[in-house]
């Protein structure tokens, strides 16, 4: 008997042609998660096995699997030989663990993929159903609502399972091309890079601070929140940009009113060259229509105006409870509300426009020349790589 996880996934069976890239990049992620100990994995007619993991190891392993894009649910297994006598007494082992001293109501549910086995599902119910009621007097059967569900797959060896917990689905990581998003230090942006990460996109992320104005913590923050998100999307490359000369420079030259959107515009610009030079084909912010002043329609289509690229906006239709929902299963909530501000809080006007013209945002910035600035803070930008385990920085 060899202990197995079972590994299912979801989207990529309704993939035609493509499927087998899509297959591939899965397996990438899962080999990527489980880099340290000691997996083997294989792919096996619409089913992947990870075998070699430890006993001590497995519940590390479950758990990092569930953040693995792509995978649908997760079972811990055994495999014995395609033997009555192996199979039946591995589902007594199995029956034994999950039933402890309880009274419960099974149910059998067989898949037989190898149809040189003797036995069809059906019968695989009715007899390996009989040999559990004849050993343990405590059980009883409910094919509708079972408490226990002892799961029996007949491949080219028989795998057995009463347990199935749910993965993180979406796309496999790196199957969607790459993107930038622009996380801040709330709430909002980590869960748009999860949502877009989702996808099968791969991320860069670019950050805005305003040294003196925001703290080293505040920094801290946004890498801590990186490594969060890179828990599921794999390793993200993230430019820490000095914000405050471009900020200082709007705040003291151009209409105060304009000052948020104008800030907005500033950040996609060099968040669109840092993309660029990662290869990455569009721009993420956790932006929600009418959140804020300057997230309402006409301030986000003053905002793209700025930029070429594609600028994906997961968020647009949630309500803070449904980002909140989200942040807390990701685990990126308790770090987003720590108390260290962010440059976005930074210089907020009284009266912040909220119906801006673009032509009169295009007048206002040309007000300055900003494009000295730009390349100063492209030159002056930290780039570390942020993993789920830490960061360090890149190399130049």
């Amino acid at each position: 008997m060899e202990n197995v996880l079972l590994v299912r996934y979801g989207e990529i069976h309704l993939k035609g042609l493509n499927r087998p890239f899509f297959e591939r990049k899965l397996v990438e992620g899962i080999k990527h998660a489980l880099s340290d100990l000691g997996a083997t994995v294989r792919m096996e007619q619409g089913r992947i096995f990870v075998l070699g993991i430890k006993d001590k190891d497995r519940d590390e392993a479950v758990d990092r699997l569930t953040r693995v894009f792509g995978i649908h649910s997760i079972s811990p297994a055994v495999a014995v030989e395609k033997e009555w006598g192996a199979i039946a007494d591995s589902a007594m082992e199995l029956m034994r663990r999950a039933l402890g001293e309880s009274r419960s109501a099974f149910k059998v549910m067989a898949r037989r993929a190898d149809k040189r086995f003797p036995m069809n599902s059906e019968e695989i119910n009715r007899e390996l159903g009989h040999v559990l009621l004849e050993s343990f007097p405590g059980l009883s059967v409910d094919v509708h609502s079972p408490k226990i569900k002892m799961c029996v797959e007949i491949r080219e060896k028989a795998y057995l399972y009463c347990e199935e917990i749910p993965g993180a689905n979406g796309m496999p990581t790196g199957t969607a091309g790459r993107a930038a998003l622009l996380i801040s230090g709330g709430i909002d942006s980590p869960v748009a890079g999860y949502l877009m990460a989702k996808r099968g996109l791969e991320l860069s992320a670019v950050h805005f601070y305003s040294y003196p104005y925001t703290s080293e913590r505040a920094r801290d923050k946004v890498v801590d929140l990186t490594g969060l998100v890179a828990r599921y999307s794999g390793p993200i490359r993230l430019h820490l940009v000095p914000f405050t000369e471009i900020q200082l420079a709007i705040y003291e030259q151009c209409p105060p009113k304009e000052t948020t959107v104008l800030m907005r515009r500033l950040m996609m610009k060099i968040a669109e060259r840092w993309a660029r030079e990662d290869g990455a084909l569009a721009l993420i912010t956790g932006e929600a229509l009418g959140q804020v002043a300057s997230q309402t329609l006409e301030s986000l289509c003053v905002t793209d105006d700025a930029v070429d690229m594609p600028v994906f906006r997961p968020l647009i239709g949630f309500d803070k409870d449904d980002i909140i929902d989200i942040a807390k299963k990701i685990n990126t909530f308790n770090t987003s509300i720590l108390p260290y501000e962010d440059c976005c809080t930074v210089f907020v006007p009284q009266h912040p426009v909220t119906k801006p013209k673009v032509e009169d945002l295009r007048s206002s910035e040309a007000m300055v020349d900003f494009e000295c600035m730009i390349q100063k803070a492209m030159a002056d930008t930290e780039t570390l790589i942020v993993t789920q385990s830490g960061s360090e920085k890149a190399e130049a």
